[in-house]
């Protein structure tokens, strides 16, 4: 700030643009290292996508893990993420995220009282069961322990306040934040402007741009207002263009993520999302309603089922049974919505989706005669040890569509979440960044369950970081 620019309305050492749970990580952390943290939000209530997402976290070797005798490591973890993410992942990244998984899930249940519960879920890509899930089977079981602590420490979490700008000094180093507060989300031009000064550091955990659909058109043309998206309304791309514009690196922004468990019967994440994933895909088999045939391994990464999805108008069908909805936690939603029908019979299921009923009682045949065996010749599917043959009424169907889930890039950051120059790949001096506004950590897919461990990972590093900054 020169002698020409207006004096800062108000002042802290680290300011946070983002309420989920990067950015309500990182102010924990800010805080308990001694640092005066504000965190600014946009939107009129916080969480961002965190707050409606599925509760779901990947963990490397957890205690569930070894009740359970499940054998896994951080660099299996790893292995699933680089083999999803096309190996385009930066893996210096990607490791800290499975090497710290363990460590962010003892403290989210340590520090913020975090409940669980008590068994495992085996996500698409993943080798093995490793997926906790929130008891509240939403991700407001973390974010509302995180807003909790906020307000023990006493720090500031304010809403409709929006970033218009970062600041910097004569030097090239962020110094503060210009905000509309009193913004009303989508108005542009609302609110009063105020300059926010961060007399160490400005985090930013402003999260995807899935909602943003000219941005994303620029990266993916195919992404236009006719794909629907699972993000909230705010999940745009001003917080991204900001540090972009003080010349931060963009890294993978047009690897742009869908996501293949929704329903084709409701807007946005809605309730068909978490029955897919807790039980379509894992306990049930997904067909083409129009040959009643398999297409893909139910349990591939994202991007393979939802390019399988996608293939020559295809019409895609989940199917489970009785025993295979236990784990769904959305049941109940889902039927009394009409998301997901139940059929006293398979015929009867076939006949309402207009599947072929021959070639569905086929494909069950073959799915049965791969669980006898052990092993899914046709796909590949990972059959755990508790998957039954489908032949339990009630049957269960959800019909499918891909949404727009997850941006897979972002800003570049390196071990300490500092943001890097596009001009020298050195740390823009004041400006650390963590959560889906940052790229190359998931390369070109990511792995069901792997954003909150990423968040919290670097949402954490970021804050201890930040409220160290060197001046």
């Amino acid at each position: 700030m020169t002698n020409n620019t207006p004096p800062w309305d108000e002042e802290y050492d680290v300011v946070i643009i983002g309420s989920g749970f990067a950015g309500l990580s990182a102010a924990i952390e800010a805080k308990q290292a001694g640092a005066k943290t504000i965190v600014l939000e946009k939107m009129r209530i916080p969480g961002g996508n965190s707050a409606i997402s599925g509760g779901l976290l990947a963990v490397a070797n957890s205690e569930l893990q070894r009740q359970e005798g499940i054998i896994d490591s951080p660099e299996l973890m790893l292995d699933d993420m680089m083999q999803a993410g096309m190996q385009l992942n930066h893996k210096e990244l990607a490791r800290m995220v499975a090497e710290q998984s363990a460590t962010v899930l003892n403290w989210t249940i340590d520090t913020l009282g975090v409940k669980y519960k008590e068994s495992l879920n085996h996500l698409g890509g993943h080798s093995v069961p490793r997926t906790y899930i929130t008891d509240t089977s939403t991700g407001s079981g973390i974010i509302q322990p995180l807003l909790a602590k906020c307000r023990e420490l006493e720090i500031t979490v304010q809403m409709k306040t929006m970033l218009n700008q970062l600041l910097s000094d004569t030097t090239g180093r962020i110094d503060g934040v210009e905000v509309r507060c009193d913004y009303l989300f989508p108005q542009q031009d609302s609110g009063q402007l105020k300059r926010i000064r961060a007399r160490k550091a400005v985090i930013m955990a402003t999260g995807g741009f899935g909602r943003d659909i000219n941005f994303r058109m620029t990266q993916d043309p195919r992404l236009d207002k006719s794909i629907d998206s699972t993000n909230q309304m705010g999940a745009t791309a001003e917080g991204l263009l900001s540090a972009l514009r003080v010349g931060a690196t963009p890294i993978h922004l047009s690897w742009i993520q869908l996501g293949p468990w929704a329903s084709f019967h409701e807007k946005g994440w809605g309730v068909g999302s978490m029955f897919t994933l807790l039980a379509g895909f894992p306990y049930g088999i997904m067909v083409d309603a129009n040959t009643g045939k398999r297409f893909v391994n139910e349990l591939s990464d994202r991007k393979l089922r939802t390019d399988a999805m996608l293939y020559h108008d295809r019409i895609p069908v989940a199917i489970v049974d009785s025993l295979g909805v236990i784990k769904a936690t959305t049941l109940d939603k889902c039927l009394k919505q009409g998301v997901v029908k139940a059929f006293s019979s398979i015929e009867e299921l076939a006949a309402a989706d207009n599947i072929p009923l021959p070639a569905l009682r086929e494909t069950l045949e073959r799915y049965h005669l791969s669980l006898a065996r052990g092993r899914d010749g046709e796909f590949g599917k990972q059959l755990s040890n508790d998957l039954k043959p489908i032949e339990n009424p009630p049957f269960y169907s959800i019909r499918l569509l891909p949404k727009v889930h997850h941006c897979m890039g972002g800003v570049q950051i390196n071990e300490r979440a500092q943001v890097l120059s596009i001009s020298n790949q050195q740390p823009i001096p004041g400006l650390y960044a963590a959560g889906e506004i940052t790229g190359g950590i998931h390369g070109s897919s990511r792995l069901g369950s792997n954003a909150i461990v990423d968040c919290l990972v670097f949402g954490r590093i970021a804050g201890q970081q930040a409220a160290v900054e060197q001046l």
